[in-house]
């Protein structure tokens, strides 16, 4: 046998010897993808409820949230109309004093001044003057 033959041989058997570590490597990485297929299934089964109820919480969180919004827009129109009226009622509060301090004091000074009269003439022994000429200042 000549070296060209040998080293021909050992070529092959090393190519040989390759390739079984290559097709043992391979089956090692479809090994490990079958598990991790398996890992992912399990994961998959595991999530899919969790993502179900997450959803249901998110739509239960929603319809609470446009439950307060309306409530809160409603309590803002509530809280608009009260003051308004609590506007209008101190307006016309304002006005109603306006329009009735004079009068109510020139009546109030009528009824003390008349009672202070008829208190004169009912008091026993007191002279009632009669003014008829106001000097006036000129």
């Amino acid at each position: 046998m000549a070296t060209s033959d040998i080293i021909l041989i050992a070529a092959v058997v090393l190519c040989a010897v390759g390739f079984a570590a290559l097709c043992i490597v391979l089956l090692r990485v479809f090994d490990a993808l079958r598990a991790l297929r398996r890992e992912v299934a399990d994961m998959r089964a595991l999530a899919l409820p969790l993502i179900e109820e997450l959803r249901s919480s998110t739509e239960d969180a929603r319809s609470a949230m446009d439950g307060a919004r309306a409530d809160l827009a409603r309590f803002d129109r509530v809280l608009g109309s009260a003051e308004a009226i609590s506007e209008a009622v101190e307006t016309s509060g304002r006005a109603a004093r306006r329009l009735f301090a004079a009068p109510v004091i020139k009546a109030v000074g009528t009824v003390t001044g008349v009672k202070r009269a008829v208190g004169r003439l009912k008091s026993p022994g007191s002279k009632v003057e009669v003014v008829s000429e106001v000097k006036r200042r000129a």
